[in-house]
């Protein structure tokens, strides 16, 4: 399969939540839990964090993540996702890429490895973890929920591409694979109701562990 590399993009700028990122959760800034869980995946053969703010990247630094530095232009609210991945593929050779956003801080045990042995067995160009989702605008479906087909809605938690395609501007290729999660898994920090949902699911999970 070649070189698999880890990939959590975060960058200084943050409207809806002001540095959110290093903000604490459950005592730990944002990126670290994602961190921790990158760390732990046995099959990533490396993994890096890439960011233009120093702050950022003394945190990930200090909790053992390496930083890439991107360019400001790659860390403004228009930039994409898929151009990040491109930086970083300018700078270090991957087979693989692992995006791991920092903003989905919810992963069971093994997740990541799951994704990656599912996305190597299936030969797969693009994996994502997420749920199904049944929500239909009001006034377009008289069905009942549970006769809703919905569609996979991906929920930002683990992605595994190829890495000639995101080369090649494509995040997805011909052959997609899906890994389902829990809704507390599910949870993707977009404002202040996020953050408090997940720092209520974090809390509920360390009183089970005592």
């Amino acid at each position: 399969m070649g070189m698999i590399l880890g990939v959590i993009p975060a960058r200084g700028g943050s409207k809806g939540i002001p540095r959110k990122n290093i903000r604490l959760l459950c005592n730990k800034p944002l990126i670290v839990w994602t961190i921790e869980s990158a760390k732990k995946a046995k099959l990533l053969d490396r993994f890096v964090v890439s960011t233009e703010d120093e702050e950022i990247a003394e945190i990930a630094q200090r909790y053992g993540a390496e930083v890439v530095y991107r360019p400001e232009e790659l860390a403004t609210d228009e930039a994409t996702t898929l151009s990040v991945l491109q930086d970083i593929l300018q700078k270090i050779h991957a087979d693989v890429v692992v995006l791991l956003q920092p903003t989905s801080p919810i992963r069971r045990e093994g997740l990541i490895d799951y994704c990656i042995q599912k996305f190597i067995e299936t030969g797969a160009d693009s994996l994502a973890t997420g749920f199904i989702c049944k929500y239909v605008e009001y006034g377009k479906c008289c069905l009942r929920r549970q006769d809703i087909e919905g569609f996979f809605y991906d929920d930002g938690n683990v992605y595994v591409i190829k890495a000639d395609l995101i080369r090649k501007g494509d995040r997805f290729g011909q052959r997609i694979e899906k890994v389902f999660t829990s809704r507390e898994e599910n949870v993707e920090i977009d404002d202040e109701f996020d953050f408090w949902l997940a720092e209520q699911i974090l809390k509920n999970r360390f009183q089970k562990k005592q």
